[in-house]
């Protein structure tokens, strides 16, 4: 008796090809021709354009702050993928769409209203710029408006997992004596750490290379609140065309050097809690 092997997708050959299209069309392609345009200066050229005091300076900044929302992202997503998922209440299902919304706001639309309630005579600056906390035009406000549009990354990486996971292990550690904070700390958090790190990957690399909240909100300040998306179209706007992608690939090469290592940890601690 023979026995067929099927596959669940039929015409692998071709979905392999087809697949390898898109992704070399919409991504390879365009990378490509992004380093071959930087590339184009000479090599005094283009560490002109990419090292420069002020080019240090947005780097720096774009760096810390993408760090410390994602952080905070990874914080209050997990609380909120934990409500949706532990608990039941009223208007559930509203509050878990509006958890999307920052992806379908025009980030544009985000800085603007994040400016608009935070300056000093808005409807939360008013109160807060008296105590001395200014949350508009500084590193504060980029902070918040890039934690508002990284919250939905965590939460979404968080919830399948969250949901997927078993009561048995935590009814467990409950008979045999551990505490709540035990068995948070020792039972669910090492299962979501995979999930957190991913979070907080996807939250970091949308923080590095975001322009179109910051620039509402940041003040633009060269070497004080400056980012290196604001570089690069300055240098646009200048047909300086070469030096934007110049400055474009050395974001790239940070990000994916980044984001390599959050993978590396990932495939790390998968292996280490299994």
């Amino acid at each position: 008796m023979k026995s067929s092997n099927r596959h669940v997708l039929p015409g692998f050959s071709l979905t392999l090809g087809y697949t390898m299209l898109y992704l070399g069309l919409l991504t390879m392609v365009p990378l490509a021709a992004c380093f071959g345009k930087a590339f184009s200066l000479s090599l005094a050229d283009f560490w002109a354009a990419v090292w420069t005091p002020r080019t240090l300076a947005a780097y720096r900044f774009s760096l810390s702050v993408s760090l410390i929302s994602s952080l905070a992202s990874i914080v209050l997503g997990f609380v909120i993928a934990w409500v949706l998922v532990r608990y039941e209440f009223p208007g559930k299902r509203i509050f878990d769409a509006l958890v999307d919304l920052p992806f379908a706001l025009p980030t544009a639309v985000a800085g603007l209203v994040y400016s608009g309630l935070y300056v000093e005579n808005g409807w939360l600056g008013q109160f807060l710029v008296p105590l001395g906390i200014k949350a508009a035009y500084s590193r504060l406000a980029v902070v918040l408006v890039l934690t508002f549009l990284g919250i939905p990354f965590v939460v979404r990486t968080l919830q399948p997992v969250l949901e997927s996971m078993e009561d048995d292990k935590e009814e467990a550690a409950y008979l045999l004596g551990a505490s709540r904070f035990q068995t948070f700390w020792r039972v669910i958090i090492p299962t979501l750490v995979p999930a957190l790190i991913t979070g907080f990957a996807l939250s970091l690399a949308r923080g590095l290379g975001e322009y179109g909240s910051v620039v509402f909100v940041s003040g633009n300040m060269p070497f004080k609140t400056e980012i290196a998306p604001v570089l690069i179209v300055a240098r646009l706007e200048q047909f300086a065309y070469a030096e934007a992608t110049a400055i474009a690939v050395v974001l790239l090469v940070i990000s994916f050097a980044l984001l390599l290592a959050i993978n590396l940890l990932e495939a790390w601690s998968r292996r280490f809690y299994a």
